[in-house]
């Protein structure tokens, strides 16, 4: 606790000490020049107190070659805070042990040179700390000139986890395989004619020895990209195994091309090895190297020579139009493009456009009615436009979205014969939405007004886009106008409907209800289908206990009839000798019945008795 104050008590008397002017401050230092780019693919992984090969790439952006560069670690800033210090947030952790073995910025590596634009990929290797936590950190790596000045650099981050002991030192699952070509050396250099023999230096910086390994050197029939007259079948180099950081020579003999320029080559290798003596499984590593030549003479180095490097005119489309505007899937239409030369000083001639349609399924969307994808434009002059126009038709199948059609262009300019240019436009298509309705199901389809109806039926999406806020809506003079909600319904998918419907007037009418049914689509925009079903309504029969019978009292009788003086009795015996004869025919039905099952039950029986007997 002692320890922790007097280390507040001394920052804090620095403080004032700076700010007073008694101690002099040093001046910042000066921002440097980035030359280069650092970067990785990947986040490494490492082990607490293993070996771990950090992996990076340098493109060289100066602009000019960098010479004799060099990598290495910057520890500054990375020491370790006391545990009772609780302000740690000025530091951060350096995850490799510093020893005399680390490439700092005091013992740098040496790479090598790096020619404008070009890219080469290095490594550094630490032992990972015993003492962190599992977790991500950050490794600051330089690069410098050869006279020790920064010129670019880099946090690359790594991910860390805890050695256990059941980790086995051997294990290569996790490791990091690395290998470099020419360090220390300068680029081999020769001339034509003069037959070249130089020696490449492959050191083997992964953390574990390699076997079997195959250095191959990636030949080329082109003479401006591999100098070399191929003699030999095959360049190929072996090795039975390559220890850590050890180092095997590449020698190799070559006859230099005549039709060769002057100037840089790059030479690919592709290092073949296996992680361990068994060599069950071959894996490559890709790297390459460099080669100066001095042979037919040009006005610039090979590295920075370009073929296309050379003036030419600039076609883009300027617009687009089509008839109709709106494209439906399965219909054909026109394409009228305006083809404009956008170079302010070039012109272009004899030029041949030919048009790729985006493909679903491997095959086109688009297609030319005509059979032919290509059209001709005799010249353009610098910011002149033209039009040209097909006769496209398009596939019926197709999602509704815009699709893509590639315009190439072929053509001349007076310095650059044959050059090329790509456009592309992107076209809508639109698909027009499908449904149908299954079979109406309404139970009763007949009541009375203030009785309701159930009303049941399917909504089928047959289109190929999806049905938004599908609704719906009963319209009848005889019935309550009534909304329900189907919702979303997806292409070849069905909605069901359920819902009651309310008797308001009796049907004057054939009974016909409306049903129509509306959706969105993808813009918002609402349409409508109308159906139709049958439902009659009914006025209720009237309660002869709510009837009025007033007034019936002061109306004269007459005298009543045989018919109307004994009706209710005649009324009743009817009902009476109904009700016996229903009664008679029922019980001899019945019985009848009954009868039928008694035989049938004897029978059963008698066939089992005469079984028996027969046995």
């Amino acid at each position: 606790m002692k320890k922790m104050r007097w280390k507040r008590f001394a920052a804090f008397a620095l403080a004032v000490m700076l700010f007073a002017g008694a101690v002099p401050v040093a001046e910042p230092v000066q921002a440097y020049a980035s030359e280069v780019s650092v970067y990785s693919d990947k986040i490494q992984r490492g082990k607490t107190g293993k070996s771990m090969t950090l992996s990076f790439t340098i493109k060289n952006t100066s602009g000019s070659e960098i010479k004799d560069a060099k990598i290495a670690f910057d520890t500054s800033g990375g020491e370790i805070w006391d545990d009772d210090e609780e302000d740690r947030q000025y530091g951060y952790s350096f995850p490799f042990e510093v020893t005399g073995k680390l490439n700092d910025t005091d013992h740098p590596k040496g790479i090598g040179n790096i020619s404008d634009g070009k890219e080469k990929k290095v490594s550094l290797t630490g032992t990972v700390r015993r003492d962190l936590s599992e977790g991500y950190y950050k490794v600051p790596v330089v690069v410098m000139s050869k006279d020790g000045g920064w010129i670019g650099q880099e946090d690359l981050r790594v991910w860390i986890t805890k050695s256990t002991s059941t980790d086995d030192d051997d294990d290569d699952t996790n490791k990091t395989y690395d290998f470099v070509l020419g360090e220390g050396q300068d680029a081999p250099r020769g001339a034509y004619p003069e037959v070249m023999n130089f020696s490449i230096g492959l050191r083997n910086n992964s953390p574990a020895t390699v076997y079997n390994v195959k250095a191959s050197m990636v030949l080329d029939a082109d003479s401006t990209k591999f100098p070399f007259e191929i003699n030999d079948a095959n360049y190929d180099r072996m090795f039975e195994k390559i220890a850590v950081d050890e180092t095997v020579q590449l020698d190799y003999s070559f006859a230099i091309r005549k039709d060769s320029y002057t100037g840089y080559y790059p030479i690919a290798m592709k290092i073949y090895y296996s992680d361990s003596s068994t060599g069950e499984e071959l894996k490559t590593f890709e790297t390459s190297f460099f080669v100066h030549i001095v042979s037919k003479p040009t006005k610039d180095d090979y590295d920075e020579f370009n073929e296309h490097d050379r003036t030419k005119a600039r076609l883009i489309i300027d617009g687009y139009t089509t008839d109709p505007e709106t494209i439906v899937a399965g219909e054909s239409f026109n394409l009228l493009l305006t083809v404009k030369n956008a170079s302010s000083s070039v012109s272009a001639s004899d030029i041949l456009l030919t048009m790729e349609s985006e493909k679903v399924s491997d095959s086109p969307v688009f297609t030319t009615e005509s059979g032919s994808s290509s059209t001709a434009i005799s010249s353009l002059g610098a910011g002149a436009t033209a039009q040209v126009s097909f006769r496209m038709s398009s596939r019926p199948g197709v999602d509704q979205r815009s699709y893509g059609i590639t315009i190439k262009a072929n053509y001349d300019s007076p310095e650059f014969k044959n050059a090329e240019d790509s456009m592309s436009v992107d076209i809508p298509v639109k698909q027009i939405p499908r449904l149908n309705t299954g079979t109406f199901e309404v139970m009763p389809d007949s009541i009375n007004v203030g009785e309701e109806s159930n009303v049941m039926f399917g909504i089928n999406n047959t289109g190929k886009v999806t049905l938004y806020n599908v609704m719906a809506r009963f319209e009848a003079d005889s019935i309550q106008t009534t909304d329900t909600y189907v919702g979303n319904i997806k292409s070849g998918e069905t909605g069901n409907v359920d819902c009651m419907v309310t008797g308001a007037a009796p049907t004057a009418d054939d009974g016909k209800v409306k049903v129509i049914i509306s959706y969105e689509d993808e813009n918002g925009e609402v349409s409508e289908v109308e159906k139709e079903l049958t439902l009659y309504v009914s006025e209720p029969a009237p309660d002869m206990d709510d009837m009025d019978m007033s007034g019936y009292d002061e109306m004269p009788q007459e005298e009543p009839g045989p018919l109307q003086k004994y009706g209710k009795v005649i009324l009743a015996a009817v009902v009476i000798v109904g009700a016996a004869v229903g009664g008679t025919i029922f019980m001899k039905h019945r019985k009848r019945k009954k009868d039928a099952a008694l035989l049938a039950t004897e029978d059963e029986v008698s066939e089992e008795m005469d079984d028996k007997e027969e046995k």
